[in-house]
């Protein structure tokens, strides 16, 4: 395992984390809104034992840069993905997988870059785009409910809107306390100017969805108060190479509340693209 960080095409310093065979799969993962690339837990472990995981800071989140700027900016996006895949010598047959606002991330790189070093993406509780009235792209009720309680400066008004979470990020149970308050600490971590950041542009990613030439995958629960299923609908509807499973029951974190089931569902999808190519 290696943290490494290259800086982006707008100067922005970027932290990611390479574990897994050098020469497998390129699976580059790309976390949620106020979160980290340690909030995948023991699924990226697993995943790693195949794949060779790549699990990206977000800019603003973890231990890379908060550039201040490019937070409403695709093209911002999009480059510190590219640079990252520039970083580790990827120029084919990576897999994207976004995992909530990861999604958005995932399909700004889509738009900008184009699928010349991607062969599948996979969305895991995540839209392709953002914006108030975009299709697609309405926040859940958690999520609504949160806002703006979130991007409070005062530390006591935004750990109250963080609890409206609940369980989302980690299905019911108390096994996995000790996950749900690794994420809500790394929620914490990220600068409120950072969360508000995030949620103050507007994009639509439709055009580029109906323009994908490689698979996608798209996992969703059914009871995800953060991301309503109907946005993981809205990409099966328009990429023209999508499958859907929707986890009866499930909420916000698959990767958490279902382990197991996600690194198979996973690395399904992977082993398909890679021999279809």
């Amino acid at each position: 395992m290696a943290i490494r960080d290259v800086v982006g095409a707008d100067g922005t310093g970027i932290v990611y984390r390479v574990s897994g065979p050098e020469n497998g799969t390129p699976l580059v993962l790309l976390h949620g809104w106020a979160g980290n690339l340690r909030c995948w837990g023991a699924a990226a472990d697993d995943l790693a034992e195949r794949y060779r995981v790549i699990a990206v800071d977000l800019r603003g989140h973890g231990y890379s840069d908060d550039p201040g700027t490019g937070y409403d900016d695709p093209k911002a996006w999009a480059g510190d993905v590219a640079a990252v895949l520039a970083a580790e010598g990827i120029d084919a047959g990576a897999v994207l997988l976004g995992w909530s606002y990861g999604g958005i991330v995932a399909t700004d790189y889509l738009a900008t870059y184009g699928t010349g070093a991607v062969a599948g993406v996979v969305y895991c509780g995540a839209p392709a785009h953002v914006g108030r009235g975009v299709p697609g792209a309405a926040p859940g009720p958690a999520m609504e409910k949160a806002i703006p309680g979130v991007f409070e400066e005062a530390a006591g008004r935004a750990v109250r809107a963080f609890a409206v979470f609940g369980n989302a990020n980690t299905g019911p149970g108390e096994d996995k306390g000790a996950d749900a308050q690794r994420l809500f600490g790394g929620s914490l971590a990220t600068a409120p100017s950072v969360r508000k950041a995030l949620f103050y542009r507007t994009i639509d990613n439709t055009e580029t969805l109906r323009a994908l030439d490689v698979p996608v995958l798209v996992l969703h629960g059914t009871a995800d108060p953060v991301v309503p299923p109907a946005n993981g609908q809205y990409i099966l509807d328009n990429a023209p190479d999508a499958r859907g499973s929707f986890w009866e029951g499930a909420q916000h974190g698959l990767f958490i509340e279902d382990r197991a089931r996600f690194v198979a569902e996973v690395s399904s999808f992977i082993d398909g693209v890679v021999h279809a190519e």
